[in-house]
């Protein structure tokens, strides 16, 4: 028998009954079933909670309910134990999601059964080092972004590459995206689109007050550090979450981990047919 985790978006009820159905459904097979502790579902599932540092560890595979935004968390919380991840599409169309609502208990049955591939997404380990020391790590599928705070001004940002000056962007935000994050806030200001089963690094500024505007694709194992100049704060973001408020002098270093996430496949994924979907390309 099978340990699967179940990860809804918190705030849709029809995405928390199907938690509470799909729960029954394999419990009653004879699965064990968790839930991190927090998730606002119904009581059906209230003995399947567990905390976050409890959830991945021995899981064998894990649900996302939702939409990307969901699979992103999904991904947090399992990719460091290497638990694949099936992503249930309950948003609109989604660059990671692949099982509708009605085929989840097929899919399921599929993975079981080993009819199913896995494919790998490269991850970003993102590290914040105060001024006044210590380190705080996070992980992220689409990106880590350091920017300024809401109605404040331009933050002044010094890049290093491997350890050498490359120079100061005076930005609104600096990004620095996975080819899973290509599509995401980087697509917004005007990065390239990077099919997701490559290994790169992009840094994107948003809205860069100076002549050098462009995005770098960098090799997979550049080291990127962002040094908070002047007198300004910023913000960091990893994945759309604000994590840590930065001070000048603070140090933000962006690395590819040496985890990836194991997103679940039915067949053949074809990203180009997914983007002309989204962006209502033609066929002529």
């Amino acid at each position: 028998m099978a340990t699967i985790g179940l990860v809804p978006h918190h705030d849709r009820p029809e995405v928390l009954t199907l938690a509470a159905d799909t729960a029954d459904w394999l419990t009653g097979g004879g699965h064990e079933v968790r839930m991190v502790a927090g998730d606002d579902v119904t009581a059906t599932v209230e003995a399947h909670r567990v905390d976050a540092a409890e959830f991945a560890p021995g899981l064998d595979l894990a649900i996302s309910l939702g939409g990307d935004g969901c699979m992103l968390r999904t991904v947090a919380l399992v990719a460091e134990a290497g638990v694949p991840v099936i992503g249930v599409n309950l948003g609109q169309l989604g660059y990671l999601t692949e099982v509708e609502p009605a085929g989840l208990r097929g899919a399921i049955g599929r993975f079981l059964d080993g009819r199913h591939g896995i494919d790998e997404r490269m991850l970003l380990d993102v590290e914040l080092h105060p001024a006044a020391g210590g380190v705080h790590r996070f992980l992220a599928l689409n990106e880590a972004v350091v920017e300024r705070p809401a109605g404040g001004h331009t933050v002044a940002l010094e890049v290093s590459l491997d350890d050498g000056f490359f120079t100061t962007y005076v930005a609104d935000a600096l990004i620095v995206a996975t080819p899973t994050g290509s599509t995401a806030y980087a697509f917004s200001a005007r990065g390239p689109i990077v099919a997701p089963a490559h290994r790169a690094l992009q840094l994107t500024p948003v809205s860069p007050h100076m002549l050098f505007d462009r995005t770098l694709v960098l090799d997979s194992d550049t080291i990127v550090d962002i040094l908070a100049g002047r007198d300004r704060r910023a913000i960091l973001e990893v994945d759309g979450r604000v994590v840590a408020d930065i001070e000048p002098g603070d140090r933000v270093r962006c690395t590819a981990s040496p985890h990836v996430a194991r997103v679940v496949s039915f067949g053949p994924r074809d990203f180009h047919r997914i983007l002309k979907a989204k962006f209502g390309l033609s066929d002529r």
